[in-house]
């Protein structure tokens, strides 16, 4: 099972397709789209029945090649991964990261799927669908694909959680075209599961993906803002931006850059309470610098950075042990 996030911008939990579910859009797709090639066909029969013979063919060459294999292709752009045997199957083309596909990735697919598919009956993509761990064929495999399944039950669906709103729009004019899809992947899969991660390792893996996303923008976390809300900040301008190619409008998530800078000056002292199981242990962050206690019962030097604290005068009778707890008085 694959945790994803569509190209709507909402995190799925998905399932990729297995061989059983594919075989049967596939199977729908080419009864659709061989239906239509006969239909031109005909038609073009028809209308160039006074041309010579290798006029004909190219003609016949050309609707082959428009329909069966254009076609597939422009449908899987305009529909953003969807077909008619898909859509009926319940199925859907995503990007690796679980993005929509583009032009780039359909064609990919369409050129390799007339190999593996049509000139081979379909041999080819079943056993590569079958050694696959993920059921992808050898088109998904060159073009970054994954096919999953849309249909499953609302009740498991993972929780992105949003940025704070003081966050919300800051990073409209960051350039994320850097950003790798598998880390973005890593980022997603991170911010579903952060809630079941220990807090210390949470803490450093936020802080980690953080390094790499700053690293490809050119735009580190702000200052006292937690590493996973600045994922979750950049994660959603990169979501909001993925549904604008999508569907269209211009509008920025969270206004412009000016508000949300002004927004982002005011933080407010508990902004990073809304990320509990991502922040770092009380010690890694402590108010005052505090001496450790070694087993020996003595006690650590404060580093030089760190003026060490005056030893108030004590009694010789009062003098307790130093194992660092105070029994009560």
């Amino acid at each position: 099972m694959s945790e994803l996030v569509t190209g709507e911008a909402v995190a799925l939990e998905l399932r990729p397709a297995k061989l059983p579910s594919r075989a049967l859009a596939v199977l729908i797709d080419l009864v659709a789209a061989m239906a239509a090639y006969i239909a031109v066909t005909v038609a073009l029969v028809v209308s160039t029945a006074g041309l010579d013979e290798a006029a004909q063919t190219a003609v016949s060459i050309a609707a082959f090649l428009l329909v069966l294999v254009g076609g597939p292709i422009a449908v899987e752009t305009l529909s953003h991964g969807r077909s008619l045997g898909k859509l009926a199957c319940g199925l859907r083309v995503v990007r690796d990261d679980g993005g929509p596909i583009r032009f780039r990735h359909a064609l990919v697919r369409g050129a390799v799927g007339v190999v593996e598919i049509l000139m081979t009956l379909g041999i080819v993509a079943c056993i590569a669908s079958l050694v696959s761990a993920r059921g992808r064929r050898l088109g998904d495999v060159f073009a970054g694909t994954l096919v999953v399944r849309e249909r499953i039950p609302a009740g498991r669906t993972p929780f992105v959680p949003p940025p704070p709103p003081w966050l919300a729009g800051r990073f409209s004019g960051l350039d994320l075209s850097a950003v790798p899809d598998g880390l973005w992947l890593a980022v997603r899969q991170y911010l579903t599961r952060m809630q079941q991660l220990d807090p210390q390792v949470g803490w450093a893996m936020a802080e980690r993906l953080a390094a790499d996303v700053a690293e490809r923008t050119g735009a580190p976390a702000p200052q006292g803002v937690p590493p996973a809300a600045y994922l979750a900040a950049v994660m959603q301008e990169r979501q909001a931006r993925e549904a604008r190619r999508a569907f269209g409008g211009s509008e920025p998530v969270g206004g412009g850059a000016g508000s949300a800078d002004q927004a982002a000056t005011q933080m407010p002292p508990a902004a990073s309470a809304a990320y509990p199981a991502v922040q770092p242990p009380h010690s890694a962050y402590p108010s005052s610098p505090s001496p450790a206690v070694h087993p020996s019962g003595s006690e650590s030097t404060p580093s030089a950075g760190q003026g060490a604290p005056a030893a108030a005068p004590r009694d010789a009778g009062s003098e307790r042990p130093a194992t660092g707890f105070v029994p009560p008085a």
